[in-house]
């Protein structure tokens, strides 16, 4: 089982910024993929951005309306990630969720785990 502790969310103004981390821990073999989703009231959980590290480097991906405001990153050695967000807007209030594709052994299949969210609310 892998555990997620996300942390940094709170209330900010609007143009503000703030960084999310998400500490992953428990058995992990191998992290595929660290993520951040986020979920506004009455709307569904989508994709902020992504993350995955290999040979060459990590490779990202973002929901497009959000790159070049929001920029993910990932600390391998500690099982990190963390999601830098600046010119925050109203439209961004919503709780961010962290997610981990992570294997538990060599042989282990990769298996999807969330973190229980931290509240993000843009407002003056």
């Amino acid at each position: 089982q892998v555990q997620l502790v996300e942390s940094g969310g709170g209330l900010v103004q609007p143009g503000g910024s703030l960084r999310l981390s998400c500490a992953a821990s428990g058995s992990i073999f191998k992290i595929y993929m660290m993520g951040w989703y986020r979920q506004a009231p009455g709307k569904q959980r989508e994709l902020v951005a992504g993350i995955v590290s290999g040979g060459s480097g990590n490779s990202t991906l973002y929901a497009g309306s959000l790159k070049g405001r929001f920029t993910i990153s990932r600390d391998n050695a500690q099982n990190m990630a963390y999601l830098q967000m600046n010119s925050l807007k109203p439209e961004d209030t919503a709780v961010y969720y962290c997610k981990v594709r992570a294997s538990g052994s060599a042989a282990g299949l990769a298996v999807d785990y969330w973190g229980q969210g931290t509240q993000v609310t843009v407002s003056s």
